[in-house]
């Protein structure tokens, strides 16, 4: 049976890359799956898995073998922060002044340097955190005042909607905003690579947008055989 489910991800993957641009970072989420999913999931190739809870991310961590980086996802409370710290290869989750703040407090108590990126909400829906587009250019200006604060790019979840345009709009919005920093941030110095918008449901949208990194867990850990067995 761990073999069937081993190959239903390594199928699943496969058919996902079939359709993904070469220069698109395929981060599997693993959250809600298993040890043997997850590994089953780097075996098939992918070195990028996100979690979305803190905890469950550290007990996985020494359990997984392979070259893993590991992502931070979730939503993210300040006082989880000292445990991402060295621990993580990127948080996309920043979605406040107050968590920039207690990212590059927690690493400079370690002599570290944490890449992250800026989650905005552009649609303004409720039941999602992130930076407003008037929010930026504070939220930028406090990034270049943190030393131990790498920005690596911006992060959004798509819309709440089923409409394909109003999807894209949102998508080619963040777009246009990842340009502009990539452009001015620190005078054009900087490390800002990642633009990481996509999902299940909206990653060909997001990559036509212009998406460089799509988190995908549902397409990946869903067994087609079993759902019809």
């Amino acid at each position: 049976m761990e073999n069937k489910t081993q190959s239903a991800i390594a199928k699943n993957i496969a058919d996902i890359r079939k359709n993904l641009p070469d220069d698109v970072c395929l981060v599997a989420v693993t959250k809600y799956h298993d040890l043997a999913e997850t590994q089953a999931a780097v075996d098939a190739g992918v070195c990028d898995l996100g979690e979305n809870k803190v905890q469950d991310m550290l007990a996985k961590q020494p359990q997984i073998t392979g070259d893993v980086r590991w992502h931070f996802i979730g939503h993210l409370q300040s006082n989880k922060v000292k445990y991402l710290i060295g621990n993580v290869f990127l948080i996309h989750s920043i979605s406040s002044l107050k968590l920039i703040k207690t990212v590059e407090k927690e690493s400079a108590k370690r002599d570290a340097v944490t890449d992250i990126l800026l989650q905005f909400n552009l649609a303004e829906e409720d039941t999602k955190s992130g930076f407003s587009a008037d929010e930026m250019d504070e939220a930028l200006a406090l990034c270049a005042e943190c030393p131990h604060v790498n920005l690596s790019g911006l992060m959004c979840i798509g819309p709440m909607t089923k409409n394909p345009s109003d999807i894209l709009k949102i998508f080619t919005q963040l777009k246009q905003m990842y340009d502009t920093i990539k452009a001015t941030y620190l005078n054009g110095v900087n490390s800002i690579r990642f633009l990481s918008m996509g999902m299940t449901d909206d990653y060909p949208i997001a990559v036509s947008a212009g998406s460089n990194m799509v988190r995908i867990g549902r397409k990946i850990f869903y067994d087609e055989e079993k759902q019809h067995g």
